[in-house]
Parts: C-alpha cells; structure tokens; sequence
C-alpha cells in the first residue's frame, strides 16, 4: 500500500535485549523486560518469512559500543565501570556502567560469536551496527582505559570509538562467508572514523543539508532520516513537512546526490507501544512513502492533501486507527474503494 520496501529492526537497546540468541540465551534472560517480552527465535524466523513475502528486507541493527546496558545485565566486564560513579552520584545522575569496555580482548571475542549468529539469523546484505549517542563520561573515568589508549597511542575518546568500531567490522568481515555492507549513524562519520568506501551513513540529526553533503563528498552512500521522526509530537498539519522534505534537496553535484540511496521513516519506542503505534505511524508515514517515490516535479501539497484524506479513510476501514490529519472530517461522506 506504501512501498515501505525496508524494514530497519532496532531490536535491542539499553532498556531491554528481548532478541534470544541461542549461544547467549542469558542476554534476553537477564536483559529483556519479561520472559514474554522476548522475541524467540521462531519469531524472528517468522517475521523474515512474513517480510519475504511481501517483498520487504530486514535490516537489523544492534547497536554498539554506546546504548548497551541491556546487555551488561548478562555479560560481566562488558561494559566500562564508571570509577568512582558512586561518589558523584550524590552530584550528578551518572551510571555505574557506560559503553562496551573496548580495552578488553574477551569482549571482541564475545562479539565475533555473537555477530557471527545474528549474520547467519539475517540473511540481508546489510547490517545497520549502531554507533550513535556514545556516551565517553565512563571512558573518561576508567583508568584502565587510559592507560589502554596510552599503549594503543590513542589520543582522543574519538579515536577510541573509531578503534572499536574498525575492530568490529574486521571480526565481522572475517565471520560472514558473504560480503556485508554496514550502515552507521551519523555519529560514526561525525567523529572522524574512517568508513570504508561501501559504508552507508545513516543521517539522523537537525542540519541533515550539510551532512549530506559531506557524507556523499567524502564518497559513502547516505540514508535519510531527519525530516521523519514521527515520535515526534506536534499539532496540526505536520504532515506537511514530512510530505515537503526531499532527500536530493542538498548542495552536491549529480553524482553527489546519486549517493542518497532514499528516506527512513523513524518511530522510536519511548513514548510509543501497542497502545497508539498504529495512530502515530498513519497517516504521517503516507507522506514520507509519497514524497519518496514521487519525482521532484511533485510539490503540491493541496492537491495531495485530499488524497491523504481519502487514503486516512481507506486505512479505517482496513482496521487501522489513522489519526485526522486536516482537522475536522468524516470518512461517512467519502466512497472509498
């Protein structure tokens, strides 16, 4: 009905590993909310064959080093002691852990057999590996981190993350039997790691014009997502703006702008479950799904305007509850097929 051809699944983050893993069930043991909020391997088998189907991909993302408390709950030593958390604590609202430790061997050991299952789970080429939000408070308070970085001759928190997360691409590369291609949040590429010509950089942040030309000038393919977060909460006619934003509408040349490789309609979990998904997603993401296949040339919002309405309707009566769009409306008085 939309053409959202690409399913990108954040599957796990610090709040709750619910995928099971069957070398490491303790990860969702230990890490999920509840024993029923797991998705067992049956489900995720049955949600890459209910995707085949329907000619959509499964891009999963586990992301890392940052966003990982979930799963330091099951693994002790993963993650970086925040040294003397306890007694800032009374200061400040610090963690007692931060990111992946990416000092210790044993957790790259961890990883490779870990990535090595999720790349035999997933059968997509791509595999989105995070990287975004790292918080480098813990780092800094780790002496075994300093004196890893001394040894290393790394000199910034940066060039930390970039060490881990070229080790991570090197141990995948060296599991897959076929060749993977790795997308990364903007946040990667912001902080000077160096990403391999076939890296896709995933744009996320306010002032997505410039990023995307840096990103395409400095050679990688891009994907969009800034203009579509639609956990955001807004009134009125927002739609509008999902509708307006063209991922092309950036300085670059041709050969630039061949390098977007399309949009992201975003929908994060804080605020969203079960309850108001459906009413959060539809009809906004139409908008997205319309402005990215649609060519240039089309830019009248009026005239899509009643097709929206129309189409709001035409998911109520398949079951689905879309919120108003335009204000005040019935769908009794349209005929929809």
């Amino acid at each position: 009905m939309h053409k959202l051809n690409v399913f990108h699944w954040h599957i796990v983050d610090d709040h709750s590993f619910p995928y099971e893993s069957a070398r490491f069930p303790f990860l969702s043991k230990n890490g999920s909310y509840a024993p029923d909020r797991v998705y067992r391997r049956k489900d995720v088998k049955e949600i890459l064959e209910y995707a085949r189907l329907r000619g959509i991909r499964v891009v999963p993302e586990f992301d890392t080093p940052g966003h990982t408390q979930s799963w330091g709950r099951a693994m002790p030593g993963l993650l970086t002691a925040c040294r003397g958390a306890s007694l800032w604590k009374m200061f400040l609202d610090l963690p007692e852990y931060g990111p992946i430790d990416p000092s210790r061997e044993e957790n790259y050991a961890f990883l490779r057999k870990f990535f090595g299952e999720v790349l035999e789970t997933f059968p997509d080429r791509f595999l989105h590996l995070g990287g975004d939000e790292v918080d480098f408070l813990c780092w800094k308070m780790n002496g075994d981190i300093w004196d890893f970085m001394t040894r290393q001759n790394i000199s910034s928190f940066e060039g930390l993350q970039a060490y881990y997360m070229n080790r991570l691409v090197k141990l995948l590369d060296g599991v897959s039997s076929k060749k993977k291609n790795y997308l990364v949040w903007q946040d990667v590429f912001d902080n000077g790691v160096r990403l391999s010509p076939d890296a896709v950089v995933h744009v996320w942040k306010g002032d997505w014009e410039t990023e995307l030309a840096k990103v395409t000038n400095a050679g990688n393919a891009a994907l969009l997502s800034s203009c579509w977060y639609l956990d955001y909460i807004s009134y009125g006619t927002d739609w509008e703006n999902y509708y307006k934003c063209d991922p092309e509408n950036f300085p670059g040349n041709t050969a630039q702008k061949m390098l977007v490789l399309g949009g992201e309609v975003c929908l994060w979990g804080e605020f969203v479950d079960e309850t108001n998904l459906h009413s959060r997603l539809w009809p906004r993401g139409s908008a997205a799904a319309e402005r990215l296949w649609s060519p240039r040339e089309a830019q009248d919002a009026d005239f899509f305007a009643s097709r929206m309405n129309e189409h709001r309707c035409r998911l109520r009566r398949r079951g689905f509850p879309a919120q108003p769009i335009n204000g005040p409306d019935s769908c009794d008085r349209l005929i929809i097929p």
